[in-house]
């Protein structure tokens, strides 16, 4: 998907090629953006296990996962998203939204948001869901403008005696909405 003629583009990833980039995104952003939240142990026991290429391919391959690349205009990759339609049942859960730092404040993310929200409904899956860190404040209010109504709190045990403690947000994809 274009987001202009001069503007960054969004391309699913599927090679390997394209694994490999997700992944260096998702160690450079979530070293960066997730160590003073949740520390640099939780960060290193979560990378291998959610964001390396093998863990990649194994949710491209077998778990209905969807990645995509946002590129710059100059078709440099910048960020990356991840969907997986019906979790659960009729729902689509955008479970990945990243953009390094250096692309952010570009209107990267909005885009990449504006992206979820109509895939979701061109496959007409509803609403749209994903979990943010709670004490991710900057995320969160990203969120609620853009639609997002914080559902409560969710903790999940991902094992090696760490949680995810996190807050179920959800955007009702109604008719008046705008992917813009």
């Amino acid at each position: 998907m274009a987001l202009g003629p001069t503007m960054s583009r969004i391309v699913e990833a599927k090679t390997p090629g394209d694994i490999a980039i997700v992944a260096d995104l998702a160690h450079e952003i979530w070293t960066e953006h997730y160590v003073p939240i949740i520390g640099q142990a939780q960060v290193d026991y979560m990378l291998p296990r959610f964001q390396s290429p093998e863990a990649i391919a194994e949710q491209l391959g077998k778990k209905g996962y969807h990645y995509y690349l946002i590129r710059d205009p100059d078709q440099v990759s910048v960020g990356y998203l991840a969907l997986i339609p019906n979790e659960p049942p009729g729902a689509m859960f955008l479970s990945k939204v990243y953009v390094r730092k250096s692309g952010r404040g570009k209107g990267l993310g909005k885009a990449m948001m504006a992206y979820a929200v109509t895939v979701s409904k061109e496959q007409g899956l509803s609403p749209l869901w994903l979990t943010v860190n709670r004490h991710n404040t900057g995320s969160i209010a990203a969120y609620e403008r853009l639609g997002f109504v914080n559902q409560g709190s969710i903790v999940q045990d991902i094992g090696g005696g760490f949680v995810m403690d996190d807050y179920k947000m959800v955007h009702p994809l109604t008719d008046r909405d705008s992917p813009s």
